[in-house]
């Protein structure tokens, strides 16, 4: 038998030793460490290479809801149900300073592009911006009306999207401060919210069981995903952009093709609900984690393209049906450039195994 084009993403290992549902999980840049946070309060850093003794950290009062390294991957940020985000050193040591300026639990913790600056968003309505070494509150963005769940920066720094229980998506202006843009078509809570790698679009999940797929440039609504039967609760791009990972209480994972809008794979590992997941920074790996404790890190398989190649042409989806055909075409005739070595190889496995079967 052939080998065939691309295999299915597979369980590489499993971590336990949180003892409560795990909340969040993060790759450090250089796959070495995997952060996860979890409703026990701690915050553990696991390493990639077998038989490494796992660090554990205590300093969070109560629960940990998110995790992020710092893009040189020599910080970790963490946020709780303890009003503080803490900056940790991830070594033996585990060294935090606490950051305090937000009134209820930090939701979300990410990490600008420089890691000059780091957005977080909370259940006091707001998002804020800190300046990372001078470990200083720097501003607030206060439209929403209710939990702001997830905030990131965009790629290149410039804006900040939020992700709230108002059913809002916002679009910021970093430099004035202002909200660029209000996405309100979710038909409930938004959950999770996320920049393609491009920059020119964002991905947001709901507690109505969609995703939804916008164009920051346009605010036009590009793809819309209903395939879970029960809230979603993260995703995450892959990083040639091509992907989608989701993670939902219906305790799946679906990988999505966003190039050709449809389900790839269904990956059931988690006992209850997956409640978070991450690519590495590769696209190599991902990680989820779930209501179980568990931790489980997952080998993706399914993009075998050289990742240095995928890098220089990251680029956002393809458009509904209901668009512009044109980008649509150009987009897949870049996606075929692509693959078509791929396509090549299994053109020509498949004439092997009708030879083969031909008696």
């Amino acid at each position: 038998m052939a080998a065939p084009c691309a295999e299915d993403p597979s369980l590489e290992r499993h971590f336990k030793g949180h003892r409560d549902a795990v909340t969040c999980v993060d790759f450090s840049i250089n796959t070495k460490q995997l952060a996860s946070g979890s409703m026990d309060s701690c915050l553990m850093v696991w390493h990639m290479k077998p038989q490494s003794r796992a660090y554990r950290f205590t300093g969070h009062k109560d629960a940990i809801t998110c995790v992020n390294f710092s893009p040189s991957g020599h910080l970790l940020a963490s946020g709780s149900r303890d009003k503080t985000v803490r900056i940790w050193v991830p070594n033996v040591k585990g060294e935090s300073t606490a950051f305090r300026a937000h009134t209820a639990t930090v939701r979300s913790v990410h990490f600008c592009s420089d890691g000059q600056s780091f957005v977080t968003a909370s259940d006091d309505k707001t998002v804020k911006v800190w300046a990372t070494h001078r470990q200083k509150f720097l501003f607030s963005l206060s439209q929403h009306i209710n939990w702001v769940r997830c905030a990131k920066f965009s790629p290149d720094g410039r804006l900040i999207v939020s992700a709230s229980d108002d059913k809002t998506v916002k679009l910021w202006d970093k430099s004035s401060r202002e909200c660029v843009h209000s996405y309100c078509e979710h038909g409930g809570f938004v959950t999770y919210v996320d920049f393609h790698p491009s920059g020119t679009c964002i991905a947001a999940a709901g507690m109505d069981n969609t995703v939804k797929v916008w164009d920051v440039r346009t605010h036009r609504l590009l793809q819309h995903y209903h395939l879970h039967s029960a809230a979603v609760n993260g995703l995450s791009f892959h990083p040639s952009g091509n992907y989608l990972i989701t993670a939902s209480s219906d305790s799946t994972l679906k990988i999505l093709d966003l190039m050709e809008g449809r389900l790839l794979y269904t990956l059931h590992g988690h006992q209850g609900p997956a409640t978070t997941v991450a690519f590495s920074r590769t696209g190599e790996y991902f990680a989820s984690g779930g209501s179980d404790e568990q931790v489980m890190v997952w080998k993706s398989n399914f993009d075998t393209i050289d990742h240095g190649e995928v890098m220089k042409v990251s680029r956002p989806p393809a458009t509904l049906a209901s668009s512009t055909g044109n980008l649509t075409v150009s987009i897949l005739e870049q996606r075929l450039t692509l693959t078509e070595d791929k396509l090549k190889q299994c053109l020509e496995n498949q004439q092997l195994i009708m030879q083969r079967a031909t008696p």
